[in-house]
């Protein structure tokens, strides 16, 4: 299995660059998370989060590319997702959208832990 870590990285930057079509705005935010965007204040945070997942999404990406890349990107992975499992536990009523996306980090943080054990014990990283 020369191509575990890889093949994880390349599903994860997929999770982290979907959600990077809210830097088109208002529409596809309040598609993505099931809840209205209609402050502008919150409009300008939200597309910035599109933005910094795209970023993270295309470095998970790239990081699939160069075994130099991928304990900082397995890291960085791991970051972004538990974060936001730990925070979203912490708050009480979450929508269908939000809890889906709970479901879906869930998943890539088991990918990343998963890759993070194959990359520290040398079992194949590509």
């Amino acid at each position: 299995m020369p191509d575990v870590v890889p093949t994880l990285l390349v599903m994860v930057a997929v999770i982290h660059l979907l959600p990077a079509v809210g830097v088109g705005g208002r529409a596809p935010l309040e598609r993505l998370y099931g809840t209205a965007v209609d402050e502008p204040n919150l409009l300008v945070l939200m597309r910035h989060r599109a933005v910094l997942f795209g970023l993270l999404g295309a470095f998970l990406l790239a990081a699939a590319f160069d075994r130099r890349l991928h304990l900082a990107s397995l890291v960085a992975g791991l970051v972004s997702v538990g974060s936001f499992l730990v925070l979203a536990s912490r708050t009480g009523a979450m929508n269908a959208h939000v809890r889906r996306i709970c479901v879906v980090d869930a998943v890539a943080a088991a990918c990343l832990l998963g890759g993070l054990l194959v990359h520290l014990t040398g079992r194949g990283a590509g």
